[in-house]
C-alpha cells in the first residue's frame, strides 16, 4: 500500500519518544538555497526555495512511493508528497522570515511545489509569494531557520546560497550562514531543559540582507 508521509506526519513520527521537540537536537537536516524574486517594477514578490533533505529523512518520507516498482522515484511519483509538504508549511511559518524595513511580511500559500531525487537525497523546490509585494527601500532581510532546532538548515556554499532574480541594478546581498552544530552544542540541545532554542544565538541562523539603491 502506498504510504504518503507529509512533512508534519514525518516530523511527528520522528519525534516519538521526545518529551519536548522544541528542546531536542535536530532530527532533520536540510541544505538550502533561496532566490529572492523581484517584479519588473523593482518590488520584492517572494522567495523561491530549494531544499535538499538528509538521507535518513529521505528514506523515511519516500517509503511506498515507487509506484511502478522500478527502483527509481520520478518527480511525478513525488508530486503528491510535494503538494502535501507545501500545504503543511504554514504550520511551521514556512521556516522563513522576510522583513522590509525591519517589519515581518506575510506570505501567501506556496506555489509550484516540486520534488525530485538527487542521488540518495530528496529535494523540494517551491515559490513562497508575499501577500503584498514590498519595495526594497531601506533593506530587505531574509531568515531561513527552524527556531525549535528540530530541523536544521544549512545554506549551500557561495553567494548562490541566497541569490536575486530580476533585481534592480545595483542591489547587493550580504549573507550570514548558520554556524555548524558541533558535538558540544548538539549535546546541549539533546539535554532537555538545559537551554531554550531562542537562547542559542544568532550565529546559528541563516540570514541575508539585501540593499538596493
Amino acid at each position: 500500500m502506498t504510504r504518503h508521509l507529509g512533512l508534519i506526519s514525518a516530523l511527528a513520527a520522528l519525534s516519538v519518544g521526545l518529551v519536548s521537540p522544541a528542546l531536542a537536537h535536530p532530527h532533520v537536516w536540510v541544505t538550502a538555497k533561496a532566490e529572492v524574486v523581484f517584479a519588473l517594477d523593482g518590488r520584492v514578490t517572494g522567495v523561491r526555495h530549494h531544499w535538499t533533505f538528509d538521507e535518513a529523512y529521505t528514506a523515511y518520507v519516500t517509503q511506498g512511493l515507487d509506484k511502478d516498482g522500478d527502483g527509481k522515484l520520478t518527480p511525478e511519483e513525488l508530486q503528491e508528497l510535494a503538494d502535501e509538504n507545501a500545504a503543511s508549511l504554514n504550520e511551521f511559518d514556512y521556516f522563513t522570515v522576510l522583513k522590509a524595513r525591519g517589519k515581518p511580511q506575510t506570505f501567501d500559500a506556496p506555489r509550484e511545489a516540486r520534488m525530485s531525487m538527487e542521488k540518495t537525497q530528496v529535494s523540494m523546490s517551491f515559490l513562497l509569494p508575499l501577500k503584498a509585494p514590498v519595495a526594497p527601500t531601506g533593506a530587505v532581510s531574509v531568515e531561513i531557520e527552524d527556531p525549535t532546532f528540530f530541523v536544521y538548515f544549512s545554506l549551500t556554499e557561495g553567494q548562490a546560497a541566497i541569490s536575486l532574480a530580476n533585481a534592480p541594478q545595483g542591489c547587493v546581498t550580504s549573507i550570514a550562514k548558520a554556524k555548524p552544530l558541533d558535538a558540544t552544542m548538539q549535546q546541549i540541545l539533546q539535554d532537555e531543559g538545559a537551554i531554550q532554542p531562542q537562547d542559542i544565538g544568532i550565529e546559528y541562523s541563516n540570514r541575508a540582507i539585501i540593499a538596493c539603491p
